[in-house]
């Protein structure tokens, strides 16, 4: 229970931090809110316009004030009204957020599909052709850049092929595939390599070399012992590249056209939305501390060794 309290307040104490840093960084940024909002609504901006813009904005307070009140919101449930949309910031990210979670599930399903598979056919095949085709494959995913491999699928296998839709302005399940196999495949080029070295450290321990002096076959120490003492290692990589897609992969959905958090967040900064780029920031922060939460939890409840610690 201690131990929940002093996690609690660690993630009290860095949304705090990380709230007061995107306010202070958006606070002294290039640009003026209100000028750019009566720009793209394509109104005579005025100087007298432009101070009752700010008025309504709340930009004309000081900065400390600024914070405090956006702060006494989010306290409340209100992160404030986005300038761009007209609409309420949570609002927003709740639209942006549907597409963004659909992406990253079936990211993560492809990613181990591909990587865990792979990545044992490389350790059990060590030294051998399928191990060096597996390793060369894996070195070429993480040297392409993650757009350039979009734009070389979305070429041929929506414009050359015309399999997917090259625009998908709004969630479908073919529009879904491609920017998923592309992420996918960016990741699945770094979990190959840390599956084949994790399955390798096991292969070589103690506990294989008995279970093969008893008489067991390959394929039942690899399944029902290797794999359970390799999940460990894995879990916290595959916790950080959740976090990682739920914040929205600002690239990708760029390429793609896909309606998720991460498109909407660069629009935001290009339109110098500070309320929704503030929202979206803590909404980052929170997204990683859960699923590091999750992930001590995970480890906790799959190690009995951890259990009898958090016991005694």
């Amino acid at each position: 229970m201690k131990r929940l309290g002093n996690r609690l307040l660690q993630m009290l104490v860095t949304l705090i931090g990380v709230s007061f840093m995107t306010f202070c960084l958006a606070y002294i940024a290039p640009g003026d809110p209100a000028a750019m909002l009566l720009e793209s609504a394509d109104t005579i901006v005025s100087e007298e316009i432009l101070q009752k813009t700010r008025e309504e904005l709340g930009l004309d307070k000081p900065f400390l004030v600024q914070y405090g009140n956006w702060a006494a919101g989010v306290l409340h449930g209100d992160m404030g009204m986005s300038y761009s949309a007209k609409k309420p910031v949570i609002e927003k990210l709740s639209e942006g957020f549907v597409g963004t979670l659909l992406l990253a599930v079936v990211t993560v399903i492809f990613v181990l599909l591909i990587s865990i598979p792979l990545g044992i056919w490389s350790a059990v095949r060590q030294n051998k052709l399928p191990d060096y085709i597996v390793r060369f494959f894996s070195f070429v995913g993480v040297s392409m850049p993650n757009f350039w491999l979009g734009l070389m699928l979305l070429y041929v296998f929506g414009l050359k092929l015309g399999l997917f839709p090259i625009v998908s302005s709004s969630i479908t399940l073919k529009g879904l595939v491609l920017p998923a196999l592309t992420l996918a495949i960016y990741q699945s080029a770094k979990y190959v390599r840390q599956v084949r070295t994790v399955i390798l450290d096991e292969l070589h321990k103690d506990y294989v070399i008995g279970a093969r002096a008893r008489g067991l076959s390959e394929t039942t120490i690899l399944f029902r012992h290797i794999l359970p003492n390799a999940v460990l290692p894995l879990i916290t990589l595959l916790g950080m590249s959740i976090g990682w897609l739920l914040g929205g992969v600002a690239v990708i959905e760029i390429v793609f056209a896909w309606p998720g958090m991460g498109n909407m967040a660069v629009r935001a900064i290009m339109m110098r939305d500070y309320p929704l780029i503030e929202g979206f920031v803590l909404w980052i922060a929170v997204a990683y501390m859960l699923i590091n939460f999750l992930v001590d939890l995970s480890y906790s409840y799959l190690d009995p060794k951890l259990r009898k610690g958090e016991a005694a």
